[in-house]
């Protein structure tokens, strides 16, 4: 468990409002985390103040908390977190504006994405009337909501470059992940056949997300079907474009979440467009206050809900990392924090 070991004090803090946040000043393991009391935010004109109810614990906020690879240490900082605390995802009820807001008001439930300054692991956040927020969907639980963006947005990205349409053949190798159980969900959204490849014990999970055919990885090696597929969509970065190649159409396209064996996506994705045929996508992740009211609008008209696999409170955001960390968890792990 996080541990309580100071509290940041001024001047006539009794006079401060305060709130619990998890914070790190250093890169590491879960065991640099700690629970703390910092200053509670004010909007500014063009802010909002959010009161968090749930975060989440996720791969982006694994990489950023270890820095690994050394590649985040260029967005957070070299030597030191710019920002202290993590949670990429959110979702909450607005408690105050600023004199200047005109998209929300006092009481908005809201959810959103950040993974610049995080902070979705404190009592209270500040954002921008413009930053990728979006009002929650009345048929979503505030909890659950928190980890509408993170997988899915990652998801959307890939499934756009790859231009999924109706009537292609799609294979997703990771269906139960925060990415894969996305990825399933959008590309039948968007009219795709989709073959999803997870283990035994989630085969059912996976139907309940859409998935036409599930492929139990235990019982079949799926680079060696008898199928051939538009696009391959690694979200567990677990195979590889040559493994792959024989699976995929004359003008396939295979994309995966990971860099690959020495980094050779990246490489592989400048060279194999220059042959034709099939090739290798490494589309750089985005996101904008227009994907995040996209996917509200899928939640809404329940297209898109994602999958929750357990609730940590937020003195046990240490104990929620470790988990994560296992690789083992299935779509999300959220963070009750309110």
């Amino acid at each position: 468990m996080a541990r309580k070991v100071f509290n940041i004090t001024f001047p006539y803090s009794n006079r401060i409002a305060k709130m619990k946040a998890i914070v790190r000043t250093k890169y590491g393991s879960p065991d640099v985390l700690e629970l703390v009391d910092l200053p509670k935010p004010t909007p500014s004109d063009n802010e909002i103040l959010i009161k968090v109810y749930a975060s989440t614990v996720n791969r982006t906020d694994c990489g950023f908390l270890s820095a690994t690879p050394f590649i985040v240490r260029f967005f957070s900082g070299l030597t030191a977190p710019k920002y202290i605390s993590l949670g990429c995802e959110f979702s909450g009820v607005i408690e105050a504006i600023g004199s200047k807001v005109r998209t929300y008001k006092v009481g908005d439930k809201v959810f959103g994405f950040d993974d610049t300054k995080f902070s979705g692991h404190e009592e209270y956040l500040i954002k921008n009337d413009n930053d990728p927020i979006s009002i929650t969907p009345e048929n979503i639980d505030i909890y659950e909501a928190a980890a509408i963006a993170e997988g899915s947005h990652y998801a959307l990205c890939n499934v756009l470059a790859a231009k999924v349409s109706a009537g292609q053949n799609v294979l997703v190798n990771g269906g139960t992940g925060a990415i894969g159980s996305a990825a399933v969900q959008l590309c039948k959204y968007y009219g795709a056949n989709v073959t999803a490849v997870t283990d035994t014990a989630n085969i059912e999970k996976v139907k309940a997300l859409g998935a036409d055919i599930v492929i139990d990885y235990n019982k079949q090696d799926f680079t060696k079907m008898n199928h051939s597929f538009e696009f391959v969509f690694d979200a567990v970065g677990k195979s590889s474009f040559n493994k792959c190649r024989p699976i995929m159409k004359k003008q396939g396209i295979y994309i995966s979440t990971e860099l690959g064996y020495k980094g050779q996506n990246l490489f592989l994705a400048i060279i194999t467009p220059l042959f034709g045929g099939k090739k290798l996508m490494f589309p750089l992740p985005s996101i904008n206050k227009k994907d995040v009211d996209f996917l509200a609008d899928l939640v809404a008209k329940g297209y898109f809900k994602p999958l929750i696999d357990r609730y940590y409170p937020l003195e046990q955001v240490a104990e929620a990392f470790r988990y994560v960390l296992t690789g083992q968890k299935i779509g999300n792990v959220v963070i009750k924090v309110g």
